[in-house]
């Protein structure tokens, strides 16, 4: 899929367009159609083809003839143009905190700053701070976003993010005066990687509190710290460092501003415009109705007073969830009976086959299925077929030694570059669960890929796609399949897609998730785990497939063990 590129390429040419001058109505028209092509469950190359391109809200004649050029001829001619109007440099002002292409051509225009260096020497100079409109904190919020934007190595994945968060929150919850401590930002939305941190406090000596969080043992250097807010450098485990924002507010606005840092910008956007409909007004302070608080100690007020319902975080991207009627039947982490994808030290994992299932059992599970690598992963000790054979034999005997978890023989089978599968018929059908994955030749071309995936799907014995695009989040782009025809193939087939948890992977994607479930294929939630403590990464692939707007109902192993076994057996019967 090219939806990412070309969504890229349009918000790209809205901050072209602003830092040019460009009239504001035409600035937006871009950025609502990147928004659109972002947002799209399908693949707009296949929109492309069936003529469906204007159909899309926001993308008239105009904008598809662009889109239209982009796919054919791998660039827009309007891009090229402005790219060439500004300094090549230019547009990396844009990822300082602070700087946006308002400032970027202020100080392009009359400071001549084409790039990072000249920004530092004006601010040094003095020159910058001159600006009109400019200001001093304004100034040095800009100075300490250029250092940190050097000095960090870009945005933080989710499973890095979390941790540290969670170990930031309990900090501040035991600072005197506190009363409560809430994650916001995109961290609480589930995205798959996170900017900066940022922590709701709720307390009356704010600035006391602000002056706590400065002096935790976690902070680096201090960016910040005022009467209500703090700003500060946090080291993260694989030795970057990420910024954490602290917020005090009142009792009275916590919910309010709970729901406003939380965002996303473009579903906040719609919420105030749904206020400003009915005459009041939407901030971080709280709903008023001229100096009337309508609500704002509680989120989830916010949203009854506007007649709608409760927006759960991971769903607060402007992606319809204003129509929703209700999303109390999404999936939670408690739903989860079973995880159907890990690793023992029999392939490539780091404790043998009892020890996962007495890890997996003390979860809470009620099944846990054992699915070792096949003979072709030589790089992850795959299993030869005598030895799979006496996997099984294996696998099959744990279940005589524990008696509150039903170990499940599995194994998870490479899908071979002609789309044949790497253990014969025998074997599979021997598996109570077979996980088909690729591992190799990911580059093939579109065509080619996604036939030798569907493919493996038709095999009766198949219950799962693992980790279905292969993408490594930030290493490994995905495979280039054709994502809807893998959804179709996998209702027709009767085969589940998994949502491979773990944060290096989150593999299906929140948008493939959704594209899966409207299809009605079923989702499961795994955590391919190589460790018993990787079990614990089942949260990252909860917060991702809320994302993607999925229910209880659409996950293969919220199932008790009965139907889950009867959902398998309706496949090898076909």
């Amino acid at each position: 899929m090219r939806n990412k590129d070309v969504s890229a390429v349009f918000d790209e040419i809205a901050d072209l367009l602003e830092i040019t001058g460009e009239q504001s109505f035409r600035v937006n028209s871009y950025r609502r159609a990147a928004r659109t092509i972002k947002s799209l469950t399908k693949d707009i190359d296949d929109l492309h083809k069936a003529g469906g391109l204007g159909e899309l809200p926001g993308i008239g004649k105009s904008m598809a003839a662009k889109i239209e050029e982009y796919l054919t001829a791998g660039h827009m001619a309007l891009h090229a143009e402005l790219m060439s109007a500004v300094p090549v440099e230019l547009p990396k002002l844009l990822g300082i905190s602070g700087m946006g292409p308002k400032k970027v051509a202020l100080a392009w225009k009359e400071l001549n700053v084409t790039g990072l260096d000249d920004l530092k020497r004006v601010i040094a100079s003095g020159e910058f701070a001159k600006l009109k409109g400019m200001g001093a904190k304004s100034v040095e919020q800009i100075a300490k976003g250029l250092e940190l934007l050097e000095r960090s190595s870009g945005r933080t994945p989710l499973g890095i993010a979390w941790p540290l968060a969670d170990e930031l929150a309990e900090a501040m919850r035991g600072v005197e005066g506190v009363r409560r401590v809430e994650i916001a930002g995109s961290l609480r939305r589930g995205c798959e990687t996170i900017g900066d941190l940022d922590l709701l406090c709720d307390a009356d000596d704010r600035e006391r509190v602000v002056t706590a969080f400065t002096r935790l043992p976690q902070c680096r250097r201090v960016l910040a710290s005022g009467e209500t807010k703090g700003s500060i450098l946090v080291e993260r485990r694989d030795g970057g460092e990420i910024q954490v924002d602290c917020r005090v507010v009142p009792t009275e606005s916590f919910g309010a501003a709970l729901q406003y840092f939380t965002g996303s910008k473009e579903h906040n956007v719609r919420l105030r415009e749904m206020a400003s409909k009915r005459g009041w007004k939407l901030n971080e302070w709280g709903l008023f109705e001229g100096e009337t608080r309508l609500a704002g100690d509680d989120e989830a007020a916010i949203y009854e007073k506007m007649g709608v319902a409760f927006v759960p975080p991971e769903m607060r991207e402007d992606r319809g969830e204003f129509d929703l009627k209700s999303a109390e039947a999404m999936v939670e982490i408690g739903d989860i009976r079973g995880d159907l994808h890990c690793h023992t030290t029999a392939s490539d994992g780091t404790a043998d086959a009892i020890t996962m299932a007495q890890a997996a059992c003390d979860r809470g599970y009620e099944y846990v299925a054992i699915t070792d690598h096949s003979k072709s992963s030589a790089v992850a000790n795959g299993l030869t077929i005598d030895r799979m054979w006496r996997q099984i034999e294996m696998v099959k005997g744990l279940n005589k030694k524990l008696d509150k978890i039903t170990v499940l023989v599995g194994c998870e089978c490479d899908i071979l570059a002609d789309g044949t599968l790497d253990y014969p018929d025998n074997v599979l059908a021997a598996c109570d669960f077979v996980v088909a994955s690729v591992h190799s030749s990911m580059k093939q071309d579109r065509d080619r890929v996604t036939k030798r995936v569907i493919d493996a799907m038709s095999n009766p014995n198949v219950s799962l796609l693992g980790h279905p695009t292969t993408r490594l989040i930030g290493r490994r782009e995905p495979m280039d399949l054709n994502m809807e025809a893998v959804v179709a193939a996998a209702a027709e087939t009767g085969t589940a897609l998994e949502l491979n948890a773990s944060w290096q992977r989150l593999d299906l994607c929140d948008l493939h998730v959704r594209m899966a479930v409207e299809a009605g294929v079923k989702i499961c939630i795994d955590t391919d785990a190589h460790s018993t403590a990787q079990f614990d990464q089942m949260k990252f692939g909860i917060a991702t497939a809320r994302r993607g707007w999925v229910k209880t109902k659409d996950v293969l192993n919220t199932m008790p063990l009965p139907s889950l076994r009867k959902w398998v057996a309706k496949k090898r019967k076909v």
